[in-house]
């Protein structure tokens, strides 16, 4: 297609999504005419027609329909246009069968649909998929009973299995999750808390026999305190593994001698019996069902193939061909409808809005920024702080300790428990000699971070060879805004970072209830901790040097091509760069945002769930001024460096195998239809979605934060977490907020209460991030 072809096309695009009268011509243009049995005469409609007509012709279209389809497909209810409208039955070839409501050629509302196995499914579906409320009863008598999202079960349920098992309670993205009570076949039921579809959390085990185990799990067995009690009273109190090491408890007997001789592990022996039924696999999902449709333009005369949920297998190359718009076999018909297409052109040049001068300017792939960071080596100013830093984790790391339970006692907590240890460069009984300047280093809370470091599942030996492994440490070239100081590690997987006194009291002042906080959410966005040290050097001055050890959030497969720090305030909160100086490195503010981020409908409410979780510790913390960085990969970029919107062809002179793959509808599909590969997935980490660009309505508009939606989406992978949760509500931000208050809109500024700032970043975010329908 020409440049002049294309220009021609959006103009008249913009004019069909102006006003009802652009569309209705569009119709006609394009040669959408009805299928009803009344003659082309009384189905044309004439601008100048009064709504009376315009509306009886509308009804006109809308009528009952009953056909065997070319491909042998059989269709019996009503019909508007070129597909099934209303209420209607459609059976296909090999046995599968929808009853139900329709709309323009979707499964949407209420239905059955039934598989040959026997198969059947009876409730709500929405844009081809089961969602809503329905039941589901398989072949072998397998029956779920509860809502769905996007043909996974979501939310609460109720599922009856073939050999007498059942679930009663949460499920999420089609495995138990959350609270739930499963019942096995003999009798004996587990009610507690659930995770990917295991008994982990607390919850309680009861035999058929009276007895019972009361506690905490994990994969399904018991992990950490628990009691087993017997029915005659007696009961075992302890810690809970299938470590004999990490095992120990207290038997406490009910006045008889009965149960002297039970082994706790008898128990696991037990429970090992008892396994969680995976159930029945839906053998096709609904959304991969095709059907024929007839299309009602003359010139076509093949029915095109589209899939349940509205989505028509043909190019983009066969739709232009159909509409055969500047071919010459069109003759007068094509000329008239050039004629149509300039006079819009001129109607649109009046109003002001000239085709693609008023459109964004196409978008270019960021340019790759260097590698962050330089080189500590011999000779840097901060290369015997790195030897020495080095030296104490190698130290703090690799001390020998016992198996640490994940069940801290509150004194582990307590910011007095650190560890000081001096390091003579001769060295002594437990530090090795080093060529570095003597120093003195300090562990805070080792036990509490050991355990950080487990539940993160960190291994200690790749923890320590990233950090003091023969490559050297990289400092960033300038000093954040708090003049701390950041140094990343040769793999990128660790960030390191200078911290003020008031800093770490913070952390010291909330570290127990950001481990219960990152313990009960696997996926909390709030950034990870794995250790906080001192070192103060020797000398007249002694300074001390304090530091946190956090995940880097862009240490991914996936290459960053955009960053943004979004915190929801407008003041100040733009890059003072040239868009020439822009690269992937560059951080970009609220302001510089150009895209709204559509989660698919299940990613999107676990992403809302976990915000509102995270905001509510922070807010009950009293912190305030963190941030959601979020990093963006387009999937999708031509040799030139252009990105390719979501639906363009491969550029001219790219193969599809250059092309960057990405998540189609149709992988869509058979992801939901595998519950398990959900787990490739995890929040925050390599979440596919799209980006639709906006723009701005005008330039001065100061407290517009998230623009106009273009309708241009790029396919996206994004890297998001939660940063900078170190700054409390205290004298000094409350002295900023009074000062500022003066000057600007206090809604704009940074510096709020924390309940305001938390109120305000999650609407910001929740503008920001949204579902894809």
């Amino acid at each position: 297609m020409s440049k002049e072809q294309s220009y021609v096309l959006k103009a008249w695009e913009v004019t069909v999504r102006k006003t009802q009268q652009a569309k209705k011509r569009a119709n006609s243009v394009f040669g959408t005419v009805s299928v009803s049995p009344h003659t082309d005469n009384d189905t044309s409609t004439d601008e100048n027609d009064d709504d009376t007509s315009t509306n009886r012709s509308s009804l006109e279209e809308f009528y009952h329909a009953e056909r065997v389809l070319p491909n042998g497909d059989y269709y019996t209810g009503q019909w508007y246009d070129s597909f099934p409208h209303g209420h209607g039955k459609y059976l296909w070839t090999d046995g599968c069968m929808y009853i139900g409501d329709w709309y323009n050629g979707k499964t949407m509302g209420n239905g059955k649909f039934g598989w040959p196995s026997g198969a059947t499914y009876e409730g709500e579906f929405k844009s081809g998929y089961m969602d809503g409320t329905g039941t589901y009863t398989g072949p072998s008598g397998d029956a779920y009973k509860g809502q769905w999202v996007m043909n996974l079960k979501h939310g609460h349920g109720v599922k009856s299995f073939a050999n007498g098992d059942a679930y009663d309670g949460e499920w999420r993205r089609g495995l138990q999750e959350g609270h739930g009570r499963y019942q096995w076949s003999d009798g004996c039921h587990y009610t507690g808390e659930w995770k990917n579809g295991t008994i982990y959390g607390k919850g309680s085990f009861v035999w058929t026999n009276g007895n019972r185990y009361d506690g905490c799990w994990d994969e399904g067995f018991p992990r950490g305190n628990g009691t087993y009690k017997w029915d005659d009273g007696s009961f075992y109190v302890g810690n809970w593994s299938k470590d004999p090491e990490e095992m120990n408890g207290t038997y406490y007997p009910s006045g008889n001698e009965g149960n002297l001789e039970w082994d706790p592990k008898d128990l696991f022996d037990n429970l090992s019996e008892y396994t969680i039924c995976s159930g029945e696999r839906v053998p096709m999902l609904p959304s991969q069902k095709k059907l024929a449709v007839w299309n009602s333009s003359k010139r076509i005369e093949k029915p095109r193939r589209v899939s349940v949920d509205g989505r028509v297998s043909v190019g983009v190359d066969r739709a232009f061909e159909k509409m055969n718009m500047w071919g010459n076999e069109t003759g007068e018909e094509g000329t008239d409808l050039r004629k149509e297409l300039d006079a819009e052109l001129m109607r649109l040049e009046a109003e002001g809005i000239q085709s693609l001068k008023s459109s964004p300017v196409p978008m270019k792939l960021p340019k790759a920024g260097r590698k962050q960071g330089e080189t500590i080596s011999k000779g840097h100013r901060n290369y015997d702080l790195m030897l020495n830093l080095q030296l104490g984790i190698r130290h703090s790391v690799g001390r020998q300790a016992p198996a640490a339970s994940l069940d801290l006692k509150p004194s582990a907590f307590d910011p007095k428990d650190k560890i000081w240890r001096r390091f003579p460069r001769e060295g002594t009984k437990y530090t090795p000699p080093h060529q570095s300047t003597e120093f003195k280093w300090k562990d805070y809370c080792p036990l509490v971070f050991r355990s950080l470091r487990k539940l993160f599942k960190v291994d200690p030996a790749d923890y320590m060879l990233s950090i003091c492994g023969d490559d050297a440490l990289r400092e960033l070239s300038s000093p954040g805004k708090s003049g701390s100081f950041f140094y990343l590690t040769n793999d990128d997987r660790y960030m390191i970072k200078t911290m003020k006194k008031s800093e770490t009291k913070v952390l010291l002042r909330m570290l127990a209830a950001y481990y219960n906080h990152v313990r009960a959410f696997e996926n909390s966005l709030v950034i990870r901790f794995f250790g906080l040290h001192c070192v103060r050097l020797n000398g007249p001055t002694q300074k001390k040097v304090r530091f946190v050890i956090m995940g880097n959030l862009f240490c991914s497969k996936y290459s960053v091509h955009r960053i943004f720090d979004l915190k929801g305030s407008s003041l100040g909160r733009t890059t003072d760069k040239p868009e020439s100086e822009i690269d992937s490195n560059t951080i970009l503010k609220d302001r510089d945002l150009s895209f709204i981020f559509r989660l698919q409908k299940a990613w999107y409410q676990e992403f809302t769930r976990q915000i509102d979780k995270d905001c509510e510790f922070l807010e009950q913390e009293r912190i305030m001024d963190y941030s959601l960085l979020v990093g963006i990969h387009f999937r999708e970029s031509s040799v030139a460096g252009d990105l390719i919107p979501s639906g363009a062809k491969t550029p001219i002179g790219e193969s599809d195998e250059e092309a960057c793959h990405r998540l189609s509808r149709a992988e869509v599909d058979q992801l939901l239809s595998d519950p398990s590969r959900w787990a490739s997935i995890r929040l925050g980490t390599n979440m596919p979605a799209r980006a639709e660009r906006t723009v701005r309505k005008s330039s001065d508009s100061e407290f517009e934060l998230v623009g106009e939606p273009t309708g241009e989406f790029y396919e996206v992978v994004l890297i998001f977490g939660i940063i900078d949760i170190l700054q409390d509500y205290d004298i000094s931000k409350k002295l900023e907020h009074a000062y500022k208050s003066i000057q600007y809109d206090p809604s704009s500024i940074s510096a709020v209460d924390p309940k305001q700032y938390s109120r305000r970043f999650r609407d910001f975010i929740f503008k920001a991030f949204t579902d894809d329908n």
